[in-house]
């Protein structure tokens, strides 16, 4: 056995189940049979990372695995994430609290907070811990990043939680690895990715013993039938993706006679403000064409926010400056059917939001990140929606390219995510 071979096979001998073995807890619990499959797992690993689909309950799943791991339990989500999942906690029988500090935790119980409120926690205090959405781990600045594995690295009972792994990205694969204490950032890294020009990428030959590594952590499903369930009711109703082209007058790049490329990131900046009126005004015809229906608008500029809430009367806005309660009350409320139009950011309500209700939305413009692409598409393109789903794509033609980019990112996460399914059923039978 070759050294490399050897120090794969001493990192997968470290990654043994920790948890409990689940045998009457889950009785008469409201949980579907590929959900209790998903839970006794996570429970019998300890800290698992759970990989499941949009709208396959993960909420519900997260609440049993917090109730069955620990007397005291702690929830970590996304901003307003929060209050749904207390409201998921109440239709299914869960005592389950938000709480803004330590001081309003009064014993055991399932406690649910905001990322941006861990710092007011006492660790010591739970004897399990979910990280709800684990994408913030790449999502947050290396600051929080850290401090979130580090502060919660002595709670035995770790579990993240997310439709999206990413993983083809080694940043977020070794922050999901590092949280739940199966391998630091650093030693992945040195097992399984190179680091070159295009920064790291997975060795020719990792793959294999990696994702056989990850497969004892980590738990795969982008429908039940993916670990042998009955997929009745999980059935999605359609998903019609429409580019919406419109004509921008665009100056050219250096060098150029006419604009051709859309450049690095300060080209791309510049031609999404200069495309931005044409932009605005196709998304604010959408929207008056199909007044009845609730929209849900994508931004990544400030002034395309302002202007689409200038062009959309009664629309409303929630951006960066907003308290978190502000946040919380407005994106609920569209939740709720209060608010008809909202216009909003990917990283301010993209992850975990769930607003079936919709059946409308469009991205006035994109970046090239196929996870946010993905999971602001999913806040509505959900099991559990009825209608198919119209996702309208207002670009340019110059920023084609970036639509290009993500639809290539999307094959690719696709593939591998496939990979990882048929390891985990594999590993299930």
């Amino acid at each position: 056995m070759s050294a490399y071979a050897a120090l794969l096979e001493r990192r997968r001998a470290r990654v043994q189940p920790i948890g409990r073995t689940v045998t009457t807890e889950l009785d008469g619990r409201p949980l579907a049979p590929f959900q209790r499959h998903i839970v006794e797992r996570a429970c019998r690993i300890g800290r698992p990372a759970v990989w499941a689909d949009t709208g396959l309950g993960k909420t519900r799943m997260q609440l049993e695995w917090c109730r069955i791991m620990a007397d005291a339990s702690l929830i970590i989500t996304p901003l307003a994430v929060a209050q749904q999942t207390v409201e998921e906690a109440a239709s299914v029988g869960i005592p389950a609290t938000y709480v803004r500090s330590q001081a309003e935790v009064t014993g055991p119980g399932v406690w649910v907070t905001n990322i941006e409120m861990v710092d007011a926690f006492d660790p010591a205090a739970f004897g399990a811990v979910a990280l709800d959405e684990a994408s913030i781990l790449k999502a947050s600045d290396g600051k929080t990043r850290t401090r979130l594995i580090h502060t919660f690295q002595g709670v035995p009972y770790r579990s993240t939680w997310t439709a999206t792994p990413a993983p083809n990205d080694p940043e977020e694969l070794t922050n999901q690895a590092e949280f739940l204490g199966h391998m630091t950032r650093n030693n992945m890294l040195a097992a399984y990715f190179v680091h070159d020009q295009d920064g790291w990428r997975m060795k020719g030959h990792a793959w294999e013993p990696m994702v056989t590594w990850m497969s004892t952590w980590a738990i795969a499903a982008r429908r039940p039938s993916d670990l042998g369930f009955d997929d009745t009711g999980y059935v999605l109703p359609g998903l019609d993706v429409i580019p919406e082209v419109v004509q921008a007058d665009v100056e050219p790049g250096e060098g150029e006679l006419f604009a051709a490329t859309i450049g690095g990131v300060a080209g791309r900046s510049r031609v999404r403000r200069e495309s931005l009126a044409a932009r605005i005004e196709r998304t604010a015809a959408l929207v008056t064409a199909e007044p009845d229906e609730p929209w849900l608008l994508w931004c990544g500029l400030n002034a395309e926010a302002d202007a689409l809430t200038k062009a959309i009367p009664g629309s409303v806005n929630v951006h960066g400056s907003m308290t978190p309660e502000e946040k919380a009350e407005a994106l609920l409320g569209f939740a709720h059917g209060d608010v008809q139009v909202l216009i909003t950011k990917p990283r301010i309500a993209g992850m975990g939001l769930n607003f079936q209700r919709c059946a409308r939305m469009a991205f006035v413009g994109l970046n090239d990140s196929y996870e946010q692409y993905y999971q602001a598409i999913r806040r509505c393109y959900r099991y559990g929606q009825t209608r198919v789903v119209k996702a309208h794509v207002v670009v340019s033609q110059i920023e084609s390219q970036i639509a290009t980019n993500v639809a290539r990112k999307e094959k690719q996460a696709n593939r591998i995510i496939t990979e990882l399914v048929q390891r985990n059923t594999r590993s299930a039978a």
